[in-house]
């Protein structure tokens, strides 16, 4: 098994490369959605979140009201060290049971969008960091997926700086691209992989999916 660690900054459009790697043949496992099942109504996590944050960050049907709590969160690096404290042990266990459960000879790709933040790079094989220039980020996130710019300059700026992610890298995919050229680098990126997951096992391993 090769152990990868995907990460970028938000709007770097790390989630379009981990989908384009679940095409070629990896095994995705992701942070965010982790990050959602463990909060959701029911689960310890969201009782955790709730007494931290007060019922304020509950929708009306009870569950997790994700852009409220960020609105409190994000400008605020006390209270998001906060809910990464509650957040983080459930995800990072929850993640560790899914790997357990992927076949002995898979790439599996664990999508960590606070990979450079927490110090998780040394738990990977490899570190595939996802990079778009600020500019990119912003427009992104502004243009794409509704958010003011004030909001997206907090969320950019409460992450790692551009730096600091390149410092982690094993392997960097430029995504200042058209998505056809992202589909042909993460293809090459793929065909590595393969190649890492050969040399460190010892034995065949997938091959790339054209």
């Amino acid at each position: 098994m090769l152990k990868v660690g995907l990460t970028g900054g938000i709007g770097a459009g790390k989630s379009e490369v981990s989908r384009l790697l679940v095409e070629c043949g990896a095994v995705l496992i992701d942070a965010d959605r982790i990050a959602r099942e463990v909060v959701a109504p029911g689960k310890p996590g969201l009782a955790a979140v709730v007494e931290a944050f007060g019922e304020e960050v509950l929708a009306a049907d009870g569950s997790l009201d994700r852009p409220k709590l960020g609105s409190i969160v994000f400008a605020d690096p006390e209270k998001l060290a906060r809910l990464n404290a509650i957040v983080h042990p459930l995800v990072g266990a929850r993640s560790r049971e899914l790997e357990t459960a992927a076949a002995k000879d898979a790439v599996v790709v664990h999508d960590v969008p606070l990979l450079t933040e927490n110090g998780l790079a040394p738990l990977y094989d490899v570190v595939v960091v996802v990079d778009a220039s600020p500019e990119t980020q912003l427009d992104r996130l502004v243009r794409l997926r509704g958010m003011t710019e004030a909001d997206a300059r907090a969320r950019m700026a409460a992450q790692a700086t551009r730096e600091k992610r390149l410092e982690i890298a094993d392997i960097v995919i430029d995504n200042d691209v058209p998505l056809e050229e992202l589909r042909r680098r993460v293809k090459d990126v793929w065909a590595d992989l393969v190649r890492r997951a050969r040399a460190t096992q010892g034995t065949p391993s997938r091959e790339p999916q054209e």
